[in-house]
C-alpha cells in the first residue's frame, strides 16, 4: 500500500465516520424532539402553578391578618375580663363590709 492509497483509505474512513456521526445525531434529535403541544402544556402548567402560588400567598396573608385581629380581640377580652373580675372583687368586699356594718349597728341598737 503506497502513500496515496493510505491517504484515500484514511479519507474514506473519516468520511464514513462523519456520516455515521451525523446520522446518529439526526436520529437522536428526531426521537428526543419536544412537540409543540408538550411545550404548550408545560407553559399552561407553569401558569397554573404561578396562579396557585399567588393564591396561596394571598391566603397566608389573609390568615396572618385574621390571626392578628383575633389575637388583638383576645387581648382586649382578657383585659375586660380582668377589669370585671377586679370590679366584682371590690363589690364583694364592699358588700361584705356593708353586711358587717349593718350587723354591727343592729347588734348595738
Amino acid at each position: 500500500m503506497n502513500r496515496m492509497q493510505f491517504i484515500i483509505v484514511t479519507a474514506i474512513i473519516l468520511f464514513v465516520a462523519f456520516c455515521l456521526g451525523w446520522f446518529t445525531h439526526w436520529l437522536i434529535q428526531r426521537f428526543s424532539r419536544v412537540a409543540q403541544a408538550d411545550v404548550n402544556q408545560l407553559d399552561q402548567m407553569s401558569q397554573e402553578l404561578h396562579d396557585a402560588e399567588e393564591t396561596r400567598d394571598q391566603a397566608i396573608t389573609y390568615l396572618q391578618q385574621r390571626e392578628a385581629e383575633l389575637t388583638n380581640q383576645l387581648t382586649q377580652t382578657e383585659a375586660e375580663l380582668s377589669a370585671a373580675m377586679d370590679g366584682l372583687r371590690e363589690a364583694r368586699t364592699e358588700a361584705e363590709e356593708l353586711r358587717n356594718y349593718i350587723e354591727a349597728t343592729q347588734a348595738q341598737g
